[in-house]
């Protein structure tokens, strides 16, 4: 989750669902968290983060059985862009998220925008939470 010093976070409509979510994605074999966050937010919105990233949530999904890590990064370089899985960016503040997201990915970013709590733990059906 980018979020710029405005407190606002970026989020993506998807291009295969036509969803607003945060950038993100699937580890691969040999990457470490590190480099799988680079690469997917690199992928998904053409700017690079700095790191270290915070950990800011941990969601599964009951229905998929996926297991998500939410990250709050701060952008190092580049300018927000679409690409193959991203069909628009949006800056977004707290009040905008819930109208754009379904709430089991809202709520992934207003804990990532809530600085001082300690990582959240949630459970969600792929829409809602439970």
């Amino acid at each position: 989750m980018i979020i710029d010093d405005q407190g606002r976070a970026l989020l993506i409509k998807r291009r295969d669902n036509g969803h607003w979510e945060p950038p993100g994605g699937v580890l691969e074999r040999e990457e470490t968290i590190p480099e799988a966050l680079q690469r997917e937010v690199l992928e998904e919105t053409g700017i690079k983060i700095a790191l270290p990233a915070t950990l800011t949530g941990v969601y599964k999904n009951m229905k998929g059985l996926i297991v998500s890590l939410v990250f709050r990064c701060q952008a190092a370089d580049g300018t927000p862009t679409t690409g193959e899985e991203t069909r628009a960016l949006r800056w977004v503040t707290r009040e905008e998220v819930s109208d754009l997201a379904d709430e089991a990915y809202a709520i992934r970013v207003l804990d990532a925008m809530d600085a001082a709590a300690p990582p959240a733990i949630r459970a969600h059906d792929g829409v809602k939470l439970v």
